[in-house]
């Protein structure tokens, strides 16, 4: 059989790969990349509207981002993170938007995001958090109220008909947005077919991954199936990356390498309420979050959400979480069962035996009936009508489990680059906030995996000119966020 060279072959065609292989041509347009997706288009996955909350994830309005501490004091170091983080993606996509590679108006809407609580407790605990936030100038345009009239202004659907006396109070940052990732994954890649040293396979899976020992490096072996004609091809990289969401960790365990030891993974499904009645959609733009139920995973904090889908408005509320045995919604029951292996059984057993709660919860959320998916929404909208609203699958989302010493394993809910030592192989485990912050990610595995061309003068300069900020911290250097912020904001268009 004929092998195919490649410098970089990156297995999944959503987000993630999308924008490794924009960075990597960018940085170094004579690399010979290669896209893998086994479905029959990129971003139908984990990518696409439906499967994903379309939350460009800032920190505004996520609590879980600004959790206590054990002496009960607020931690706010997450939030700037993940903000910051996002401010790396707006700018990157800003320069592309500007060089014609995006049109903003298809993959990003200004959309207000919101953080409400209902109760005097919360209501402290959210006023104590914008004290805390808004002093840091990444959170400088958060405003706070508990005031019936302003409420109202900011939230009119959700302020219909309470009648209740008790105390509820909001945060909001104006300039939020909603993303359409699939519609951003689709306009990448349509930018990389345009490069001759770009090769997407669709309707393509990777049957076999095997490492190839050389001098200094090691190389990869690649088998992939077309699965229209049925035929295989051999293709050798010398680099790998493994962003096929839940599918990458089954090929992680494949790649043998000593790095991917003890992980697991644990699927979560999830389910939406959708609103289609176009005279609440026009009463409601905004992505306003609230506190997740006890026990609950972070995917599964509560939000009614503005969201374009398909070009058209929609109103979603969600997620429902559900337990399931598929690492991706076109993947196969048997899927969890085939990733338990000697090298990670502890951690996994280990995780069974801690997370009970967990467990408790997602089969509490499976056997809902409508009427009491219904009454979660109702904490939002009291007059939600139930013919309104319909139940529709969203992703699959594969959470880390890993190696912990004193419990065996732990649950992770955030994402996790695992890479080889010598950086020829890197996967993105994970999901949270995940494709929001795609840009800082794949940044974090150049560092990795391509560490010495990274220090050349060339690269940064690249990275320079498509990310401001690059090399400089968005945490400390109030001027330069000020600098970036007012510009990523007017050409996205987030500021009118």
């Amino acid at each position: 059989m004929a092998t195919t060279d490649l410098d970089v072959l990156l297995v999944g065609g959503g987000i993630m790969s999308a924008t490794l292989a924009v960075l990597l041509h960018r940085l170094d347009p004579t690399l010979q990349i290669c896209m893998v997706e086994q479905l029959e288009d990129v971003a139908l996955e984990s990518s696409d509207a439906l499967n994903n909350a379309g939350t460009g994830h800032a920190g505004y309005c996520e609590l879980n981002y600004t959790p206590k501490d054990k002496h009960g004091d607020i931690q706010i170091r997450r939030a700037l993170e993940i903000n910051a983080a996002y401010e790396v993606s707006l700018q990157c996509w800003s320069t592309l938007v500007k060089e014609g590679v995006l049109n903003a108006a298809d993959f990003i809407q200004r959309v207000p995001h919101l953080s409400a609580v209902w109760g005097d407790a919360d209501a402290a605990f959210l006023r104590q958090r914008f004290a805390l936030l808004q002093a840091h100038p990444l959170f400088a345009d958060m405003q706070w109220s508990d005031r019936a009239n302003t409420l109202q202004d900011w939230m009119p659907l959700m302020m219909a008909g309470r009648t209740s006396p008790a105390t509820m109070a909001a945060t909001r940052v104006a300039h939020g947005s909603d993303v359409n990732f699939g519609a951003l994954t689709r306009q990448l890649v349509a930018y990389l077919k345009t490069c001759p040293n770009f090769t997407l396979l669709t309707q393509s899976r990777v049957t076999s991954l095997k490492a190839v020992q050389q001098r200094e490096r090691t190389s990869w072996q690649i088998r992939i199936q077309d699965l229209v004609s049925g035929r295989a091809h051999q293709y050798q990289s010398a680099f790998v990356f493994l962003g096929a969401g839940g599918g990458a960790l089954p090929l992680l365990q494949q790649s043998g390498i000593p790095e991917a030891h003890g992980y697991g993974g644990f699927p979560v499904s999830g389910q939406w309420l959708i609103c289609r009645n176009d005279k609440l959609i026009q009463t409601h733009h905004a992505k306003v979050y609230s506190q997740a139920a006890v026990g609950a995973p972070p995917m599964s904090v509560p939000h009614l959400d503005t969201r374009m889908i398909q070009g058209q408005s929609a109103l979603l509320f969600g997620p429902y979480a559900g337990f399931t045995t598929r690492f991706l919604k076109q993947g196969s029951r048997f899927d969890l069962a085939k990733s338990v292996k000697l090298k990670n059984i502890k951690s996994m057993l280990g995780v069974g035996r801690h997370h009970l709660d967990l467990t408790k919860y997602l089969i509490k959320e499976v056997f809902q009936n409508h009427e009491q998916r219904m009454q979660s929404l109702r904490v939002f909208l009291p007059n939600a009508d139930s013919d309104d609203w319909q139940l529709a699958h969203a992703g699959q989302r594969v959470q880390i489990i890993k190696r912990c010493h004193q419990h065996w394993g732990k649950l992770e809910f955030g994402t996790e680059i695992v890479s080889s030592a010598d950086g020829s192989l890197a996967a993105l485990l994970g999901a949270s906030p995940g494709a929001s912050v795609s840009v800082k990610a794949m940044l974090d595995v150049l560092q990795r995996c391509f560490a010495s061309r990274m220090q050349s003068q060339s690269w940064q300069d690249h990275l320079k000119s498509l990310i401001p900020s690059y090399g400089e911290s968005l945490i400390d250097d109030a001027d330069l966020l000020a600098r970036v912020r007012r510009d990523t904001l007017s050409t996205l268009q987030l500021n009118q």
